[in-house]
């Protein structure tokens, strides 16, 4: 049986544990909401580039007639993890999913290019027996988030050099606040046809837009861009995501502990009941050996 002394150790383990995972939990919530936050700010953005993508496209058919659709050679890969735990199995779920999907594709392993955004997401799929070509470290706050995709793209530029035509996107994404889902999209090549939408969706003012700079620079421009958002939008739904987990493990943590310091508690309390009742003990059995004592020198 435990002594008083250890007894009293575990509790303040456990109570250490306890406002540990408290604080978890609440950094967890407020990096959930920054990156909803920073995904709502995108969307007028989001929208002002599409429509700029409409406007060069309504009399660009040969670019929509030029794209052909071909098995590619070779296939990238940009897969969203996390570079930190206590956030269940995120990474493997994630891992899982992209290897799947590249499967099913019918994109084989020494055609994939895997990019890892994120050390413990690396490990998973390196665990699986996927060859990842490059790993990037996840931006710990949104502020980061830009200086990460751009060097991405930069990555994509290259593999474009080097005739990778289709890219693919992994990620998990939030999903109010409580669990994720994995999310699959095709980066590139773009559907510029889904653009092209001027004549069968009314514009929202009176006149036509124009422009006057060269078409070639400001579509080359736009769809840079465009991929920069979806590329924005899925780190930043990965880390609400890898948070949404987080919060999650804390508060199966939080039950778990809060009972194991219950009964820590109650055994405190029954080994200190029982060491009172021992000293009461032996404070009666003395007292009943000294009495004895004097009845017989009397």
């Amino acid at each position: 049986m435990q002594t008083l002394d250890v007894l009293q150790r575990d509790m303040d383990t456990a109570a250490d544990l306890q406002a540990i995972v408290r604080t978890m939990k609440a950094l967890a919530a407020v990096s959930i909401r920054q990156y909803e936050r920073a995904l709502e700010s995108l969307t007028d953005y989001k929208l002002t580039v599409e429509m700029g993508l409409q406007v060069v496209l309504q009399d660009r058919q040969a670019v929509l007639t030029g794209q052909q659709k071909k098995q590619p050679l070779w296939t990238g890969a940009i897969v969203f993890g996390s570079d930190h735990g206590l956030c269940g199995r995120y990474n493997e779920s994630i891992a899982a999913f992209a290897a799947n999907e590249l499967d099913k594709a019918g994109c084989e392993r020494r055609d994939r290019r895997i990019l890892a955004v994120g050390a413990r997401v690396d490990a998973s799929l390196r665990g699986m027996g996927q060859a990842v070509e490059a790993l990037f470290f996840v931006p710990g706050s949104v502020a980061g988030i830009t200086e990460t995709v751009q060097q991405i793209l930069l990555h994509i530029d290259s593999w474009q050099q080097q005739g990778i035509e289709r890219v693919l996107l992994f990620h998990n994404a939030n999903r109010q606040r409580k669990t994720y889902v994995p999310q699959a999209l095709a980066l590139l090549p773009i559907d510029l046809f889904s653009f092209n939408r001027l004549n069968a969706k009314p514009w929202p003012s009176r006149s036509l837009p124009t422009f006057t700079m060269d078409s070639e620079k400001l579509l080359s421009s736009l769809i840079r861009q465009h991929l920069f958002i979806l590329l924005f939008s899925a780190c930043a739904e990965s880390l609400a995501g890898e948070h949404a987990s987080r919060l999650a493990s804390m508060q199966v943590a939080e039950k778990n502990i809060k009972e194991r310091l219950e009964l820590l508690t109650a055994l405190y309390r029954q080994q200190r009941q029982n060491q009172i009742t021992e000293e009461l003990l032996d404070v009666v059995a003395g007292f009943e050996a000294l009495e004895g004592k004097a009845d017989e020198s009397g």
